[in-house]
């Protein structure tokens, strides 16, 4: 059994094979041509689903037989923006790239005069099988600030200290970020029900 991970994120791509090193991962761009997808759910759990959905259906049957496509959707939930960006994360601003979205979170706070808030990540993820799908998802708490810190990771990872840290996830190793970053726990309950699909698989 082998998944495709429905992304051409490169940062995510890195993260999963991290996370799932049991299993071969590739990415949807290595069986199909890159396409756009609807993500019009109104949660992250939906959206994952959609897109896991997406990508199976658009695979070759033979490949489908074999293969499990696995999808993420995550952002990030800030308190005092009434849970904004929320699903809308990785398309805050109208440029919808990283910096242009962590430049216009840090403009929304600094209207509401706050240099930080309460927030929390989600990542949900969805397993597109033969079977069906089947859907995880997990948090991680944490505060938003409006002053960039550090240099590794992606999104907002600059702007955002996990809970009882006194450092953002950017000035974070890969290796501290991955033991309590909402992805790591969110794989770890998708490894119990890749356990279960691999009997199925054999």
């Amino acid at each position: 059994m082998k998944i495709i991970l429905a992304s051409s994120n490169s940062h995510k791509l890195k993260e999963f094979k991290v996370l799932l090193n049991d299993y071969e991962i590739y990415s949807s761009n290595d069986f199909i041509a890159p396409f756009e997808i609807e993500e019009n759910g109104k949660s992250f759990k939906e959206n994952a689903k959609i897109k896991s959905l997406a990508v199976f259906k658009a695979l070759k049957n033979e490949v489908q037989e074999n293969y499990i496509v696995l999808s993420d959707d995550s952002g990030i939930c800030v308190d005092a923006l009434g849970g904004a960006p929320g699903i809308y994360s990785a398309r805050y601003s109208l440029e919808a790239n990283d910096k242009n979205n962590r430049l216009k979170l840090i403009s929304e706070l600094e209207k509401l005069k706050l240099n930080e808030s309460f927030a929390h990540y989600v990542c949900a993820l969805s397993l597109g099988t033969k079977f069906g799908t089947f859907s995880v998802n997990a948090k991680m708490y944490g505060k938003i600030i409006t002053k960039e810190k550090g240099e590794n990771g992606f999104g907002y990872d600059s702007l955002f200290i996990p809970a009882n840290y006194d450092k953002t996830l950017a000035e974070l190793s890969d290796e501290e970020k991955n033991a309590i970053s909402h992805r790591f726990k969110a794989l770890k309950l998708a490894k119990i029900l890749l356990k279960t699909l691999q009997k199925a698989y054999q």
